[in-house]
């Protein structure tokens, strides 16, 4: 199945909840969801009763778009996680948020996944002082992501880094603005994760 291209706010609607996916348009009066706070689609405002599979279904398909993954991709990482020790949900999550473009998301480069995801591809972040073009590199405690030289000059990542507060604090991040770097502190805990999500549900979809 080939990366959806469409209208990025169906998504957001589609499921219920702000994902994030437009940038600074989700901090506005202009969010799909804020105008439209019903699914897209002629049948939008009907009522529909999900089935159990039908729930389970709505949260893996939120968290796959949340972090801006392909199903192929999501499994795998999900078939990683069910053979570590531990929490399998959790384990899960930990894995999303430590892959190298949400990172890159998190410390405030980009504004959004997508946009993470491009600039990673597009080679403008080293890892240790070493040029990462993966978007799925697992980063580690202790790793430093920084911009290149070149792209510190780039206006539309120095804006970005001037919109990072309204965020949050991440707590197992570390941003040093002047430098163009962040640094991992520490593993992500469930309690870092912020957003809402029962990654039991994808535990019981994917046990079927």
């Amino acid at each position: 199945m080939a990366r959806y291209t469409g209208s990025v706010c169906r998504l957001c609607r589609r499921e219920n909840l702000k994902l994030m996916l437009k940038g600074d348009r989700c901090y506005s009066d202009k969010c799909a969801i804020e105008r439209r706070p019903y699914p897209p689609g002629q049948h939008g405002q009907t009522r529909k009763k999900f089935t159990d599979y039908g729930i389970q279904l709505r949260e893996k398909q939120k968290v796959k778009r949340i972090y801006g993954l392909l199903e192929r991709q999501f499994r795998s990482l999900y078939a990683n996680a069910a053979r570590r020790k531990g929490v399998t949900g959790e384990n899960l999550l930990v894995s999303l948020e430590l892959r190298l473009d949400n990172v890159v998301y998190r410390i405030g480069f980009a504004s959004t996944h997508a946009e993470a995801r491009q600039l990673v591809r597009h080679g403008h972040f080293r890892v240790n002082g070493k040029k990462v073009t993966i978007p799925s590199y697992a980063i580690k405690k202790g790793d430093v992501v920084g911009l290149k030289d070149k792209s510190k000059k780039n206006q539309h990542i120095v804006d970005n880094l001037a919109a990072v507060d309204r965020r949050g604090k991440i707590s197992w991040l570390e941003l040093n603005k002047d430098e163009f770097k962040g640094t991992i502190n520490a593993l992500p805990t469930r309690e870092d994760i912020t957003m809402p999500i029962q990654e039991q549900l994808i535990v019981e979809l994917y046990s079927k």
